[in-house]
């Protein structure tokens, strides 16, 4: 059996317990490339090779693949848990349950389109505007996936950090941005016109005949252009001050007089008095003369595709696969579908993610590995302090209010304090869209519920077995779960180089947030507020567009260049967070003796270790769709890009001046 059958047979099998890599595998370098012209190539040439990116997958990483075992594991879980018995805890009778109707195939290819009668006869019961509001608000509270016309939630006050209120925010599209609908080149022509196709569809599977599907996609194409078009970018969406405008509902109501927000906050289970944030007024201001002067017949037909969309993945083959071809393999060139038992592990992470999550952190996380990832946070804390302290180009006035920030910082690590409660949520073993269905109601009750009340600063947004972090500006606090904290990416029986080069820069990255284009827009309490002084200000943003200004220059695919004014905040994170990691090793380990391990220096392990949590490929599909919307940038500049920046680097390998990984210009805020 060759290797990649070997990988791919174990794919199709749960895991008793997660494997182990080394979160630094000299197996994985191709030692062909000088690490001085490609040093992520001669990180990861040979993963890339022995790991061809699986037909299921737009790409494939170390992150993938680690998430993808996590999966397994759960998997494993969920296969016990889904075994009827008088002795499972209610918890774990809920997601056995759940992962059991979402298993049973035949019974959801036997319902076929049936579990969406009930919304598109609603629809169709719509007779004047006066209808659509309360039809508008269920399909709201049950939609995971997009929202029509608009979107309405909760979220904290950008100008009180200890209060959620009402946000009110532009959506209403089926394609993932409204650069899609806006963009005139020959791929997005191509696009728009293969999701026409797409739209059409799925109008015939909901039993409509083809030229009168075609007819609808047209509609569907127009009122979704025409919100686009007023949206947002995703470059302005950067700044929180173009989505801050907070105003009694009342002032909403007025905006847009041909909605009865009153029938929809009824729906919903709102009053009509209390503040709300109207991220963009101007989309609104679209959406009231869309409103007028479209006949309701057009809402209906706009509706019932978004009601199809929002369902196709949880419905019988036919929806699944049309969804399929072209959200997953024309948009990003995936090959084929994941096999069943992925997609019901990852909707049962998305829906029950706590329940489950409390299994995944007591099978995989210890104290120990806790305690360890605590500590080393606590240094690269450590190393911010020093850092803001002696930066030559910021004022005592910023500089005393920026290790304020610091020092407010909340860590969270693996999972939460207190694990939430899904009492309240039912959940039937034979029928699964009706368990997706009131998971995600349950869910966006969840969240409505917050509106006037004060902050949860324990709360998660990601859950346990999950592999990513994230630095939240609002509550200033990072998030690490448990997830994450696995070998390749954080590795106890490795010597510390390698996990602070790899775990130390993701920690160093999410801290970095928190001074980023973005991050460094909020206070201590998470509070939109500007404390910088101007000067101080436009230092930064000159050192922030030495880095935008770099990543523009590198191409993601055929024509297509990284937006730097995108993808600068996780660029700044990336590097800044380096650099902090190589510092914080450094002050750990002053009063050791490190020794050369492999052949490699303990400074080259600590890049080594950076580089290889970062190996990977991704199709050219996925890549260009990324180029879009995706504020990170491709795989092989988060590496190279950082380290021709560090001359720390440039020592550790003997690289000289004018060799492609030494930037004659280095760039650094942080």
């Amino acid at each position: 059996m060759t290797l990649l059958a070997a990988a791919l047979c174990a794919q199709d099998r749960p895991l008793a317990s997660l494997p182990y890599t080394p979160s630094l595998e000299p197996a994985f370098l191709d030692r062909g490339v000088d690490p001085c012209v490609d040093f992520w190539r001669y990180s990861c040439g040979s993963w890339n090779r022995l790991n061809p990116i699986p037909p299921d997958q737009a790409r494939w990483s170390v992150y993938g693949k680690l998430a993808q075992e996590n999966l397994q594991f759960l998997w494993g879980v969920l296969e016990q848990a889904a075994k009827p018995s008088a002795a499972r805890p209610p918890s774990q009778q809920k997601i056995g349950d759940f992962f059991g109707s979402c298993m049973n195939e035949a019974a959801v290819d036997k319902a076929g389109g049936a579990p969406l009668n009930a919304t598109l006869d609603a629809i169709a019961g719509i007779a004047t505007l006066k209808n659509l509001p309360p039809v508008l608000a269920r399909i709201h509270l049950q939609s995971a996936r997009s929202n029509p016309v608009f979107g309405f939630g909760s979220s904290q006050d950008f100008a009180n950090s200890e209060q959620v209120i009402a946000f009110a925010s532009a959506a209403g599209l089926g394609l993932p941005d409204r650069d899609y609908y806006t963009k005139t080149d020959a791929k997005s022509e191509e696009t728009r016109a293969k999701y026409l196709e797409h739209v059409a569809r799925m109008f015939e599977l909901l039993g409509d005949a083809p030229a009168a599907a075609k007819a609808q996609a047209l509609t569907v194409m127009e009122i979704e252009t025409a919100l686009a078009k007023i949206s947002l970018t995703q470059v302005e969406l950067r700044d929180p001050y173009k989505q801050f405008h907070k105003m009694p509902r009342a002032k909403l109501a007025a905006m847009t007089p041909s909605f009865g927000w009153a029938a929809y906050w009824k729906t919903i289970g709102l009053p009509a008095t209390g503040m709300v944030n109207v991220t963009e007024p101007a989309f609104y201001a679209e959406v009231e003369r869309q409103l007028k002067r479209r006949p309701i017949a057009h809402w209906k037909t706009y509706l019932r595709w978004h009601a199809a969309h929002n369902r196709a993945p949880y419905l019988a083959a036919a929806f699944v696969q049309e969804d399929f071809d072209f959200f997953s393999k024309h948009l990003r060139g995936v090959q084929a579908p994941p096999p069943r038992w992925k997609r019901c592990v990852r909707l049962a992470d998305r829906d029950l993610g706590e329940a489950l999550g409390q299994v995944f952190v007591a099978r995989t996380f210890t104290a120990g590995v806790k305690g360890q990832a605590l500590a080393m946070v606590t240094e690269i804390e450590k190393a911010m302090d020093a850092d803001l302290r002696q930066l030559p180009w910021m004022s005592e006035v910023t500089r005393l209010k920026a290790l304020e920030k610091l020092h407010a910082m909340v860590n969270k690590i693996g999972y939460p304090d207190q694990w939430r409660d899904y009492t309240a949520l039912r959940i039937e073993p034979g029928d699964f869209a009706g368990n997706v269905e009131r998971a995600t109601e349950f869910e966006s009750r969840r969240q409505l519920a917050k509106i006037g009340k004060p902050v949860d600063r324990k709360e998660w947004f990601m859950t346990p077995p999950t592999v990513n972090a994230y630095y939240n500006p609002q509550t200033n606090d990072m998030n690490f779960p448990a997830g994450v904290l696995q070998p390749p990416l954080f590795d106890a029986k490795l010597d510390d180089a390698p996990n602070y080069g790899n775990t130390g820069g993701t920690i160093g990255h999410e801290l970095t947030h928190g001074f980023d284009d973005e991050g460094r827009q909020f206070d201590a309490k998470g509070n939109l507020k500007d404390w910088w002084t101007k000067k101080d200000a436009d230092e930064f943003i000159k050192r922030a567009t030495c880095i935008s200004g770099q990543y523009s220059q590198y191409t993601v695919v055929d024509e297509v260049k990284i937006n730097g004014k995108l993808t600068v905040g996780e660029d700044v994170a990336d590097l800044g967070g380096l650099i902090l990691a190589y510092n914080a090793w450094k002050n750990a380990t002053a009063t050791r003796k490190l020794e050369p391990i492999g052949g490699f220096t303990p400074n080259q392990r600590f890049f080594i270790g950076f580089a290889q949590w970062d190996c990977g490929d991704e199709r050219p599909e996925s890549k260009r769709a990324n180029a879009i919307d995706d504020p990170h940038s491709p795989a092989e500049y988060r590496i190279n890009g950082v380290v021709g920046n560090m001359p720390e680097f440039a020592q550790a390998f003997a690289c000289k001046v004018g060799q492609p990984m030494v930037r004659p210009q280095a760039c650094r805020v942080w």
